[in-house]
């Protein structure tokens, strides 16, 4: 059992997949900072405050806190346009190694040469 485990756990896949979440779960902290820490006081600047959380309404002895789940969504909604933001411009700065073009096979050699044989001989 302790073979297949190691043998398991050795692949590229998991290794690969756990250092993604590792990675992802420190981005979500950077992301969620952001937006917490800097885009939404800046959207309050202008809207005034953003914090829904306060609408609630009542049924009897139960309380819906609709705002809370509207405060989530919109923040959701702005962390999404941040990582969409974020993902474009890596996109833009990654350094895309120049594309080099192959060898010519050993029949495009021949072939060149008897075309250069065939223009030589008109």
């Amino acid at each position: 059992m302790f073979k297949e485990f190691k043998a398991f756990i050795s692949r590229g896949n998991v290794i690969d997949m756990a250092v993604g979440v590792i990675v992802g779960a420190a981005f979500t902290n950077i992301v969620t900072s952001l937006v917490k820490n800097l885009l939404n006081p800046f959207i309050g600047i202008f809207l005034g405050k953003v914090d829904l959380s306060t609408l609630v309404f009542h049924v009897g002895d139960t309380t819906f806190r609709y705002g809370a789940f509207l405060n989530s969504l919109l923040n959701f909604f702005i962390i999404a346009f941040v990582v969409f933001l974020l993902v474009k411009l890596l996109t833009k700065l990654r350094l895309e190694p120049a594309k080099k073009t192959p060898a010519p096979s050993t029949t495009d050699k021949y072939l060149q040469e008897i075309v250069e044989l065939l223009r030589q001989r008109q």
